[in-house]
């Protein structure tokens, strides 16, 4: 089971590195920073806006490194909202046409890789409630 933990710990850690170098990339060069970006204040100010959750996505998700096992909620919270910008982009390219690779990919780590990383996360709890010693009549 420490095992299994350890490994989740360590797949979270290196994958909230997506979300928060994306986002702090967003933050630091907008909307200018893509290729193609577009010369427009507004949609630059979003983009910012939009980069600062994504990294505040990504460190929530490394507070639940320590503890894993307990941050249930937390994490499926998390997957809820990656899941649902997931769903956007999808909708998105549905409406508009395909993006970059890099969206692509994007969008395969918020409607692959996240969802898995919950229920992985799920089974680690459920398999740590398990080897929890019962408590003791007082």
């Amino acid at each position: 089971m420490m095992g299994e933990r350890r490994a989740l710990q360590r797949v979270v850690a290196l994958a909230a590195v997506i979300p928060i170098s994306a986002g702090l990339y967003g933050v630091l060069f907008g909307i200018n920073g893509l290729a193609g970006g577009v010369e427009n204040v507004s949609a630059d100010s979003h983009f910012r806006y939009l980069s600062g959750l994504l990294t505040g996505i990504g460190l929530l998700f490394w507070s639940c490194v320590p503890g894993i096992e307990g941050k249930t909620r937390l994490f499926r919270f998390l997957t809820l909202v990656v899941v649902l910008g997931g769903l956007a982009r999808l909708l998105g390219l549905y409406l508009t046409g395909l993006p970059s690779l890099t969206m692509l990919a994007a969008l395969g780590v918020e409607l692959v890789l996240t969802p898995l990383l919950c229920l992985w996360q799920a089974r680690v709890a459920v398999r740590a409630g398990e080897a929890a010693p019962l408590p003791r009549d007082v």
